[in-house]
Order: C-alpha cells, then structure tokens, then sequence
C-alpha cells in the first residue's frame, strides 16, 4: 500500500512524498488521516536542524504525533471496526530508509490497535489536538503536583494548562505572554506582561514557553517552597544560580509527554464538557501546502496551532 506523506529530507528540506506502507498485522489497524497537527516544539526542531541527539532520530523522517481519521482496515485482532474514528500519535509505518521517530503528518497509517484512542468523529480538526491536550494534563497530574498559580507562555500548551486548571475547580491562574498579540483569548483567567505583574509568592509556577534563561527569573517569583515546573523542551543546558533557589528552598520538577492514562482522562474531559479544544486551531491549509503551512507555523507568531487537512489528498 501507497500513501502520501510529509518528508523531512533535511533542516529546511520538507516535501510531499508518495511512500510505501509496511502490511497492516492481526493486531494493526489502518487509519485514513484526515487532519493532522504541526508542532512548534518537537517539529520545529527537527525542522531547524536543532533538535539535541535523540533515540531514533535522523533524516529523512515523516514528522508529527498529532493526526485524527478514520479506520479503513481492522485487523481481526484489533479490537475496532472499519468507520470508526481515532487519535493516532504517530506511526512507525514507512518502509524503507524513512525514520517513523513521529510519522503522523501522513495520509494513511498503519498503527498497532492498543496505541489509538476512539473519538467523536464530530470532533473534526480538533480532534488532532487530543495528544497536546494529554500533555498538559500529564503536566498537571505528575507526581506530588499543586496546580498553577502562574503559567509562561500564551500558546497553545499554556492555554491549555490554564483551561485545564479551571476544569479542576482551581483559582484562576496568572498567565504571562511576552508578545501582546497572544495575550488576547483569555477566557476565565488574566494573561498579562511579565513586567506587569508584582506578586512574588507563586506556589507552582509553570512554563510552557521553552525559552531560555527564565529559570533565575521565575525561582524570584516563586514562595518559599514553591515549585518551577518546566513544561516545555528545552535545546540548551538548563542553569539557575543556587543560592536565590537555596534561599526559596525551590523544587524544579520536569514534566515529560503524555501517558496512555493521560490520553483517557483527557478525552473524557473533552466528552463532558469540562474541557474546551475552541479557539486553539488558528490556521488550516490543505496537506498539499505542506511546505508554506510548516513555513506559517513556525515563523508567525499569530500562529497557535496549525492543521493539515488531508482529505483531498490521495
């Protein structure tokens, strides 16, 4: 079997490339994508050529781990039904020399049954969120957690945590955003500047903007005994000056992606309500347009999310 995918040649080097597709097992399914999501973290690093040594990774490689369609193929042994609509975080399902470190932005897949998880096909692109969503929840329901009293970062991951805080019946949470076009979208909570913010006893401060050089600035914001949990990827030695974190007796704790658990109570947030995934996809592009949508991503700040749309594609 033939699909069409996005191929990361190199740094900077993205195409659309027709590939062949390992044969679906008993326990596999095939999955016809019909939207996919374009990550800002991950993504872009392999697509700038900066991404730190990782298992597995290399060039050529089909990025994403974002993608939602439908069953098209079940294997007898799968557990599902052909017409049934899932979350697919990305496959390993290329044949030949093409890393499948991701392998969503593609549009079929061949994907083990026990790593997809059902939606509401009425989800549409949103649907393609659900890994994001169950990233920010892990955040949150990591070991020993307090929830945010201030998150970093207006994006999509920070809007988010802040969301999710709320759903928990927690107070409002701070948020800061550097650029003041992101700060706009705030719903339940104030997202302001950084330099516009006096309080300095933060119990759990959140960041889920990856940038560098905050960790001194955010301890000094921190009460004692608080906690900095840096939610983001960050491609540079991570450094603190120890006697202001000393002095606060600082916790850092680092939170990694998502479990399949995370995946399960993320969705059944969204089913009930508690949970809204609006207002997060800002642009669309047909996955035809691979290359200007990757360039948009990455390079427009009014850009939260980005999604492929794979439908009329072969």
């Amino acid at each position: 079997m033939r699909t069409t995918a996005v191929i990361l040649s190199g740094p900077r080097e993205l195409s659309l490339q027709a590939l062949d597709l390992v044969a679906p097992g008993a326990g596999d399914l095939v999955v016809e994508i019909a939207h996919s999501g374009i990550s800002t973290g991950t993504e872009k690093l392999f697509y700038t050529g900066t991404m730190p040594p990782f298992p597995g990774m290399g060039y050529p490689l089909v990025p994403g781990y974002e993608a939602a369609g439908v069953v098209v193929e079940a294997g007898a042994e799968s557990g599902y039904r052909v017409g049934e609509h899932v979350f697919v975080p990305g496959a390993n399902c290329f044949a030949g020399d093409v890393k499948g470190l991701f392998g969503g932005a593609s549009r079929h897949l061949v994907t083990p049954a026990h790593r997809v998880a059902r939606i509401d096909g009425g989800m549409g692109p949103e649907g393609a969120l659900l890994a994001l969503a169950a990233t920010a929840r892990h955040a949150l329901a990591g070991f020993a957690t307090a929830l945010p009293d201030l998150i970093v970062g207006h994006g999509t991951l920070g809007r988010l945590l802040a969301r999710l805080t709320l759903a928990a019946g927690a107070p409002a949470p701070t948020v800061w955003e550097t650029n003041p076009a992101r700060r706009e979208g705030a719903a339940g909570y104030a997202c302001i500047a950084p330099e516009d913010d006096p309080r300095r006893d933060y119990r759990a401060i959140y960041d889920a903007s990856g940038a560098k050089g905050l960790l001194d600035q955010l301890v000094m914001r921190l009460a004692k005994g608080g906690e900095v949990v840096l939610a983001g990827f960050y491609t540079e030695p991570v450094q603190f000056a120890f006697p202001p974190a000393f002095m606060k007796e600082a916790r850092i704790r680092i939170a990694s992606e998502w479990q399949p658990d995370d995946l399960v109570a993320t969705r059944a947030l969204i089913e009930s309500g508690a949970l809204s995934l609006s207002g997060l996809i800002t642009h669309t592009r047909p996955a035809t347009d691979a290359p200007e949508a990757y360039a948009t991503a990455f390079g427009d700040a009014a850009c939260l999310k980005m999604i492929l749309d794979w439908k009329a594609t072969a």
